[in-house]
């Protein structure tokens, strides 16, 4: 029988080749270290990735099939982050949106209480169009502010630090590491395998999950539903990053324009590429007939929803709520 001295060295041994083989493929590192979270107080859970701090090339080359001007092509440093594995869905929201589907019960915060939350005003018709909410599928149609006040109300839930990604680590998840158009390569016919988008959603957006993910374990990070990312719009982005390329955030300056990424069920295969930037747009309020207009809901856009990260750094309440009040504008 082999001793406990040999088995404790062998096992050594294979964990130092283990940490070896992750130090050279982040692909691995991220496929291996993901964590489902529970929303305390329900049995509605989610899944984060690990993905390892690097340098990357951010932007599109200029000769990339639809390259636009302002997608540039510059060097940027991020840190380490947890981000989640699919787009937020309607079970998740839910939670958030409704106070008889919440509670009191928080992970580290004894004082959360349920009733003090604010919350978005109840839609004035089916923001969804009948596409329907049950059954995985991604949470839309909310403005950015909703959906960095949901990440500030999992964040007094959970007691960790969730908030949007940044426009950088947006494009570094998606890329996983690579460089071409899209994760899966430059080769757009094979959209339909990692994707929802205009040739096979039939209009509409579609459970979480069912497509092959990138090589780092991320669901619908092309199509299905765009997403929200922290920034305020930049046309001259590339340009600002000559002086802040580590962990770059544009803060918001007014309310219009924010940075949406990763295409939609309504875009053609081209639209989705991994650096392709959108802006969000007051048209995508044209039916809403409050004046001032909702600070919760886009009517026009039914193609638009979020995921979540979560920073490896512990903040406490205090710094999490500055951090909300001076990215929601």
């Amino acid at each position: 029988m082999a001793s406990l001295a040999y088995l404790k060295q062998q096992k050594n041994q294979g964990l130092l080749v283990l940490l070896l083989l992750l130090a050279q493929s982040p692909h691995l590192l991220a496929q291996l270290l993901k964590e489902t979270v529970r929303i305390p107080g329900s049995s509605v859970n989610f899944q984060m990735a690990l993905l390892p701090g690097a340098t990357f090339a951010m932007g599109s080359p200029a000769e990339e099939a639809g390259h636009e001007p302002h997608e540039g092509l510059h060097p940027v440093t991020l840190d380490t982050f947890w981000m989640g594995v699919c787009e937020v869905t309607w079970d998740e929201y839910l939670l958030f949106q409704l106070r008889a589907n919440d509670s009191d019960s928080a992970a580290t915060d004894p004082s959360f209480s349920a009733d003090a939350v604010a919350r978005p005003s109840p839609p004035y018709f089916d923001f969804t169009y009948g596409r329907g909410k049950i059954g995985a599928l991604p949470a839309a149609t909310m403005t950015q502010q909703a959906a960095l006040r949901y990440c500030a109300w999992l964040s007094d839930k959970t007691g960790d630090f969730y908030r949007l990604p940044t426009e950088a680590e947006w494009e570094y998840a998606c890329r996983a590491g690579t460089t071409t158009a899209f994760s899966w390569g430059d080769d757009p016919s094979k959209a339909a395998e990692y994707a929802w988008f205009y040739d096979n959603s039939k209009g509409a957006y579609q459970k979480t999950g069912t497509k092959k993910p990138n090589a780092w374990g991320l669901h619908d990070m092309h199509g299905n539903v765009a997403e929200w990312t922290l920034d305020f719009y930049d046309e001259l982005y590339f340009t600002r990053l000559d002086s802040t390329a580590v962990n770059p955030w544009i803060p918001p300056l007014r309310k219009h324009s924010r940075t949406v990424r990763g295409g939609s069920f309504e875009d053609f295969s081209t639209d989705i590429r991994s650096g392709r930037r959108l802006k969000s747009d007051p048209k995508w309020q044209a039916r809403d007939p409050q004046i001032p207009k909702s600070k919760w809901w886009n009517p026009d856009s039914p193609f638009l929803g979020f995921r979540v990260v979560h920073e490896k750094k512990i903040k406490t309440k205090a710094e999490r709520d500055a951090f909300f009040e001076k990215a929601i504008r």
